[in-house]
């Protein structure tokens, strides 16, 4: 069969080596499927099929180190995983028998107890049986914590392929913000990482949870599934009929040719390498600092990271050698090497060596302040009406006194002018058009706090290339925010006058579990500052992935979406709220609103801040394209994600109320939620049309930087 495409070359650094014990998780591997029933009789598989897979091949390739009965376990997790996807496809998809695979579905997180005295139910087929022998043998030596990631990771994995049945059913592809989400959980990437901690270390519970971990394990998840996407092309979209693949995701978005859109899944994966490597390289080592790891504990990072370097050669070689991949043409190894071989130039080690530069260097080529303006604003899909709160007037009035009494409008930032250009009391109107006149107080403020947070970091401590003193900082505002009456400190600046306020004014009468999330959600919020000084300071136009994600972090993401749920618990049981559609409904909603401030804040942010986090400068840095060019990538993606909103309301919504049995009181609260989703949208919208803070006239009188003859307030590092 002719292959659809050419497959490209591929970036890998690492060289594959292949584990000794290789013949015996062969062996055991065998015996065990047949003994749990994954062989002949059961329909899907027979002792051939499984041989010309190769499973042991993969895990010897992808665990070079780890000792013989740590291989054979972990071979069989691979043999489980990829029967239970075959397994679904058969029973489930071809069928579009949804309701008979989530019942298949909901059972199998009854066999992953995290105490293995509680009793799991009757075996009912050979994935039910597998899996409860593979959590008996695997967890007894993982700690408590690995266990609850580790079975989360699964459960992602098993569920969302209701998400592929779902598309499937519909005929529908994904979007590529959606696609690279959902494919992390149904690709299962996240779960092999929790099998890289059993062969390696355990990764320390005190960090596992951080940014730098989560990247590691994001980044090599995308590598992973994308180049699988690569090689599976054929036998997924050609043959099976599959809607989930990377390839085909892009070839639909950009309407480009199957040859472009797997060269450009190609320049993604590099893209994530070379994300990863930064990670480790200097994200993890400044968290050891920060968090005063042990030395051992850093080892034991060290020695998972390495672990997720071999995953990646190794499953890369795999590819080339598996039945079930098309792999005519690809390069039979590392490309390190063909370099050592008779007739190998300094010519060849140098077209590599400038190929590789060339990817990694463009995330820092870009020449700031480079006069771009005015910002290009298309026709944006918008299908919901705004509506302002009548209470507006009063409340611009009101916000100006608060943003006097805390002083943040005598620091050197911003001054009644720049907070009248800004109007952050429209914005809330749209947000909240049936507020009391209170609670559109307390929106406007937390929208003013935010905003003035956000220019404050760049200006005051980017400017003076200070990570420090605003790492200082951001701790200092996370303590403005006692849990449980603990004392705060003394405020030495506007911003934390600002925050101990909405604080004790937002939580009077809060849930502990809610308090906590809010804190959480500022946290998020003024942490991910710090990444965007620490590129700053590097000068590095982020990778597009991370840009996106971390966007809806330095966005407020979380904040938004805790005040915009308020007054509907308890109706809503928190598990609908963590549910796949729900979040994708939130990330839609976000996505929007970030990449409509993006848009117009384009001029204000390249031209006048020298800003490198923007996305349509991240899209014309990634690809090498000009500026109406990016606008229209991020134009489409735009218009995908408010599709992707009306998909869900319309699509999955429904099923989700079903499925959770919810209450005729705990829908009408939903379908409140996602009207507050709507009118936050529109409210977006409308407040970046009408305000001053992005029109050009504004931006040449009032460029965005220090007031006049006014140097910002330096921040004390005492803590008192």
């Amino acid at each position: 069969m002719t292959q659809p495409f050419e497959l490209p070359h591929f970036y890998m650094p690492y060289p594959a080596r292949l584990n000794p014990h290789l013949e015996e998780a062969r062996a055991h591997s065998t015996e065990w499927a047949r003994e749990t029933g994954m062989l002949e009789g059961s329909g899907i598989w027979t002792q051939a099929d499984l041989e010309a897979h190769d499973y042991g091949l993969l895990c010897s390739y992808t665990h070079p180190d780890c000792d013989g009965p740590a291989l054979s376990l972990i071979t069989d997790w691979y043999v489980w995983v990829f029967f239970f996807d075959d397994h679904f496809l058969d029973m489930y998809k071809r069928t579009q028998d949804r309701a008979a695979g989530k019942a298949h579905l909901d059972r199998l997180p009854l066999f992953m107890p995290l105490d293995l005295s509680t009793p799991v139910p009757e075996l009912q087929n050979p994935v039910e049986a597998g899996l409860a022998d593979l959590w008996a043998r695997t967890v007894p030596s993982m700690s408590v914590d690995w266990r609850r990631r580790f079975s989360v990771a699964t459960e992602h994995l098993l569920n969302e392929s209701m998400w592929e049945l779902s598309n499937i059913n519909e005929g529908r592809i994904a979007n590529p913000v959606e696609y690279i989400e959902m494919r992390r959980k149904v690709g299962g990437a996240p779960w092999s990482a929790g099998l890289v901690e059993y062969a390696t270390a355990e990764v320390p519970a005190a960090v596992a949870g951080s940014r730098p971990l989560r990247v590691l394990m994001e980044t090599f998840a995308d590598a992973v599934h994308l180049r699988n996407d690569l090689f599976s092309y054929q036998r997924e979209v050609e043959d099976e009929g599959e809607n989930s693949n990377g390839v085909l995701v892009l070839e639909t978005f950009f309407d480009c040719s199957t040859q472009e859109a797997a060269d450009t899944v190609n320049d993604i994966l590099t893209s994530r390498l070379h994300q990863f490597e930064h990670t480790a390289l200097t994200e993890v080592p400044a968290l050891a600092a920060e968090k005063g790891l042990t030395q051992g504990e850093a080892a034991a990072i060290a020695a998972y990271t390495k672990g997720l370097q071999d995953w990646q050669s190794g499953g890369h070689e795999w590819h080339l050698r598996s039945s079930r991949y098309m792999n005519q043409g690809a390069t039979p190894t590392s490309p390190w090497h063909h370099l050592t071989g008779p007739g190998t130039s300094a010519a060849d080690i140098g077209a590599l060596l400038a190929s590789a530069a060339s990817e990694r260097l463009r995330a820092y080529s870009h020449v700031p302040f480079q006069q771009v303006g005015p910002s290009l604003l298309p026709d944006f899909r918008m299908p919901y009406e705004v509506e302002l709160n009548p209470h507006l007037d009063a409340a611009r009035l009101r916000l100006t006194a608060w943003m006097r009494g805390t002083g943040m409008l005598s620091e050197g930032v911003w001054d009644e002018d720049k907070l009248t250009a800004n109007d952050l009391a429209l914005c809330s109107a749209g947000l909240d058009p049936d507020g009391t006149a209170g609670e559109l107080d307390l929106s406007a403020q937390w929208l003013a706090w935010g905003t003035y947070a956000d220019d404050y970091y760049p200006l005051v401590f980017g400017s003076r290339r200070d990570l420090a003193g605003a790492r200082h900082a951001t701790a200092r505002l996370s303590a403005c925010m006692p849990l449980a009456g603990e004392p705060v400190p003394v405020p030495v600046s506007g911003m934390e006058r600002g925050l101990i306020d909405l604080w004790a004014r937002t939580t009077a009468g809060m849930s502990a579990d809610d308090r906590l999330f809010l804190r959480q959600s500022v946290d998020t919020m003024t942490e991910s500052w710090l990444w965007e000084l620490s590129n700053q300071l590097q000068h590095r136009v982020p990778d597009p992935v991370d840009y996106l994600e971390m966007r809806r972090a330095t966005f407020g993401s979380d904040l938004t979406l805790s005040l915009a749920r308020r007054g509907h618990a308890p109706a809503v049981p928190p598990e609908v709220y963590r549910s796949g559609p729900v979040r994708s409904l939130e990330n839609a909603a976000i996505d929007y609103g970030m990449l409509v401030n993006d848009v117009f804040s384009y001029q204000k942010e390249i031209q006048y801040e020298g800003e490198l986090h923007n996305a349509i400068l991240v899209v014309q840095n990634f690809f090498g394209v000009d500026y109406p060019t990016a606008l229209r990538v991020v134009h489409d993606l735009m218009t995908q994600r408010m599709r992707q909103f009306e998909h869900v309301v319309a699509n999955e919504l429904p099923v989700v109320y079903d499925d959770f049995e919810l209450s005729a009181e705990a829908r009408e609260a939903m379908r409140t939620y996602v009207h507050d989703l709507q009118n936050w949208m529109a409210g977006v919208l409308n407040w970046h049309r009408r305000v001053d803070r992005y029109k050009p006239d504004h931006l040449a009188r009032r460029s965005h930087g220090f007031l006049p003859d006014r140097p910002p307030l330096a921040p004390s590092l005492g803590v008192g």
